[in-house]
């Protein structure tokens, strides 16, 4: 693609009408090596998609052109979202594990021209045999060293070889690491791109005193106090741990999603989006969630236990103060805790003597649909089902989630009870459909 192709694309769209330094850089790079570091927010997806479209050659059907790596499922859904938008005329495949690999390898016929996978699952359909990438020639490793964290560098290591005719090669990263490459990804330097400092993020960070070494009743104290309506995500470093916070939450009003790697890929994706969606206020999560996610407009991010490491501080702070917006980081703080040197507050919070608040609920709900993009649904058509049959202006309607066999879509908590049972009785798109509420 050209450049004034992909300027205009990016506009329709995604509204993106300036960008940012980085992107505009990325968009006219004629390198063949890059390095970039940037923080999560910064807008890297969309400024490795411009070098990665600008590489597409517009009739080489039937073979692929470009490779993304990503560490999680999450990022493989989130950036194969921007990639399809943008790359209009090409197809584009995302392969990640926690769905049927029949599903997967159907969308591999006709052959796409990008494919988005995580490593273990492109290493599976390499040695299954159900891709070919002798003919990429372009290749992103994006968060690799997020990858190479979570243990994945055999299978980084067996695609690379896999890769014979690769001529350009990306590697991103939320933070510089200072280590040399792998000498799997051969010979040849890589030009860095450091934008990790630019934009300091209005962060406010807050140290929170607990009074007890189990410090879930002061967590409660600060949710209650923290304005209403806003997003919070709230760190712990255990799954066990996240599992009991979670339950605390919900016995004190608090509607909190819950997140860690233990769960099913389709509990994460239904947390993320009642989360997102502003069904759930809170997020409890592990440090999974401290990157690869894009989750605009969180308000707060709160430590509940200190961060294991300082790439740990500054990635979970990375979820808040995006795009130039403000953001308050909490850390709370018992007598039990070591608190090492990377770890420092700009004030102390104490909890009012008399809070009217004991409640964290939001006034959005989350509608299940059991029919999604396979069952050939669109957005489009689940507004005017629901405007149609349920009973609901189209502006009262919130973010719609599409997936394979299955719909999320936010309406309001007052209205959700009224919606299902006068959308129900009807058909939608010729279909007979069932609606629920999904709750945290």
């Amino acid at each position: 693609m050209n450049v004034k192709d992909i300027l205009e694309t990016a506009d329709r769209k995604l509204d993106i009408k300036k960008l940012r330094p980085m992107q505009e850089r990325m968009l006219h790079e004629e390198a063949e090596r890059m390095e970039l570091a940037a923080p999560t927010g910064s807008g890297k997806t969309l400024a490795f998609t411009f070098y990665v479209l600008r590489r597409l050659k517009e009739n080489a059907r039937g073979e692929v052109q470009a490779v993304v790596t990503v560490p999680s499922r999450e990022l493989a859904i989130q950036v194969a979202d921007v990639m399809r938008r943008m790359a209009a005329g090409y197809k584009t495949t995302v392969l990640y594990g926690g769905h049927k690999m029949e599903e997967e390898v159907k969308s591999l016929t006709p052959v796409p021209d990008i494919i988005i996978a995580t490593p273990g699952r492109l290493t599976d359909h390499l040695e299954r045999g159900t891709v070919e990438l002798s003919s990429v020639k372009t290749v992103v490793l994006d968060e690799y060293d997020k990858s190479l964290e979570l243990g994945f560098e055999r299978e980084m290591k067996y695609i690379f070889k896999r890769l014979k005719g690769v001529k350009n090669i990306v590697l991103t990263s939320a933070t510089r690491s200072g280590e040399s490459m792998p000498d799997w990804i051969g010979e040849g330097a890589f030009i860095s791109l450091d934008y990790t400092s630019s934009g300091k993020p209005d962060l406010d960070i807050v140290e929170v005193e607990s009074p007890s070494k189990d410090k879930a009743q002061t967590l409660v104290d600060l949710l209650y106090a923290l304005p209403a309506g806003g997003k919070t995500i709230v760190f712990v470093n255990h799954r066990e741990s996240a599992e009991r916070l979670h339950v605390y939450l919900r016995k004190h009003r608090i509607t909190a999603a819950l997140y860690h790697g233990g769960l099913d890929q389709h509990r994460r994706e239904t947390a993320l989006t009642l989360f997102a969606n502003g069904s759930a206020p809170v997020l409890v999560s592990t440090d999974l969630a401290g990157r690869g996610l894009d989750i605009a407009e969180v308000d707060a991010v709160v430590h509940y236990h200190l961060p294991p490491s300082v790439e740990s501080w500054i990635h979970r702070n990375g979820r808040t103060a995006r795009n130039g917006s403000a953001g308050e980081v909490y850390i709370i703080i018992s007598e039990a805790d070591n608190v090492p040197d990377y770890v420092r507050a700009d004030r102390k919070w104490y909890p009012p003597e008399s809070g009217d608040r004991k409640s964290v609920r939001s006034d959005i709900s989350t509608l299940h649909i059991n029919a999604g993009k396979k069952d050939k649904i669109s957005k489009g058509d689940i507004v005017g089902y629901l405007t149609g049959r349920g009973g609901i202006d189209g502006k009262e309607i919130g973010a719609i989630k599409l997936m394979d066999h299955e719909s999320l879509v936010a309406v309001p908590s007052a209205k959700i009870g009224d919606i299902i049972n006068q959308a129900e009785r009807y058909k939608l798109k010729n279909q007979k459909v069932r609606l629920s509420e999904i709750k945290a």
